[in-house]
């Protein structure tokens, strides 16, 4: 069975043109290449494969990730028929709840070092009647390099990939601090703490495209208007960490805001995808700390995901909450 969790006061299925909001608050007719429209719910979900990488015991990790066609929506599909891998084991470490939009490298999956020419298959099933499915192999062509994955999630834009602080990066390193395991009510807000350490790489990068000085309001509103148009590549590059449901079914909250880790491209979104996002001041004892609030009883994983820009690191948390 599929579960959905939708943002209160949007309408299932509906087609919105962002377009269309800006002609009718502004004037005039957009740019053909703004002519896009989107949907924020009643899409499904495509499983990923996104390549393999080498373990130091000569055992391989498939690395998986998806695309999630809504801006708002996030559907819920717990282990089973509809969310399953073969051969073997149906439970993987798959997300059982998804996020909007792409999310690139969301977990691995380990291969013994004989896997040889075998295929690993995650099948997913999140629209009545829509069975989408991945892939994975250990072809020489899906092999999933550093620098790959950094061209990939848009850090090595405009020929920066030969930067030495690019070359050289390596993913952060997170501690969790108080246990990976927590019991609470439903209501009870939990305080989460990790330490993130990075090796300061790659250099800080804005978003080009900010507000001008002298921009007029009608321009600024234009701006922010846009639909979601701007690409990967034009991600902002700087350290940051946020957590993230990742199984379980009911209303989670986090208190801060946590930094979106989906590729959202709309303006002033909680991304480094987003134009005019700021990456948040990094706290001097490299400890982030948030709450989080459980709204339903149930069972729950949170991931961590820290991203220097280019590479991320990320940690999971179990939680077991009651009425």
């Amino acid at each position: 069975m599929t579960y959905r969790s939708r943002t209160p006061g949007h309408s299932t299925g509906t087609l919105f043109y962002a377009f269309l909001l800006t002609v009718a608050l502004l004037g005039g007719s957009p740019a053909i290449g703004q002519f896009q429209p989107y949907y924020e719910d009643g899409q499904g979900v495509a499983p990923v494969y996104e390549g393999w990488e080498s373990n130091a015991d000569g055992s391989y990790n498939m690395i998986f990730g998806y695309m999630n066609e809504n801006w708002e929506e996030q559907l819920v599909v717990p282990v089973g028929p509809n969310n399953t891998f073969s051969p073997g084991p149906a439970d993987r470490g798959q997300p059982t709840r998804f996020l909007p939009r792409r999310n690139r490298n969301i977990f691995k999956v380990r291969v013994p070092r004989d896997f040889g020419n075998g295929e690993l298959v995650w099948t997913l099933i999140t629209r009545e009647g829509v069975t989408q499915k991945a892939y994975g192999s250990l072809r020489k062509d899906y092999v999933l390099e550093p620098i790959t994955i950094m061209s990939e999630s848009g850090t090595v834009a405009g020929g920066s990939q030969n930067g030495e602080d690019v070359q050289s990066n390596e993913p952060p390193v997170i501690t969790v601090l108080g246990g990976n395991h927590y019991a609470v009510r439903t209501g009870e807000p939990l305080m989460l703490s990790v330490r993130v350490q990075d090796d300061n790489k790659p250099e800080p990068r804005r978003y080009r495209n900010a507000f001008d000085d002298d921009d007029t309001p009608e321009e600024r509103l234009r701006k922010a208007l846009r639909p979601p148009i701007r690409g990967t590549v034009n991600r902002v590059v700087g350290l940051y960490f946020g957590w993230s449901p990742y199984r379980g079914a009911g209303k989670v909250t986090f208190n801060p805001p946590q930094a979106k880790i989906w590729e959202d491209t709309r303006a002033f979104q909680n991304s480094p995808w987003s134009p005019y996002w700021e990456p948040p001041e990094l706290p001097e004892d490299g400890i982030w700390t948030a709450t989080v609030t459980f709204h339903q009883a149930g069972s729950y994983v949170l991931r961590g995901r820290a991203d220097d820009g280019g590479l991320v690191a990320d940690v999971e948390v179990t939680i077991d909450v009651t009425e």
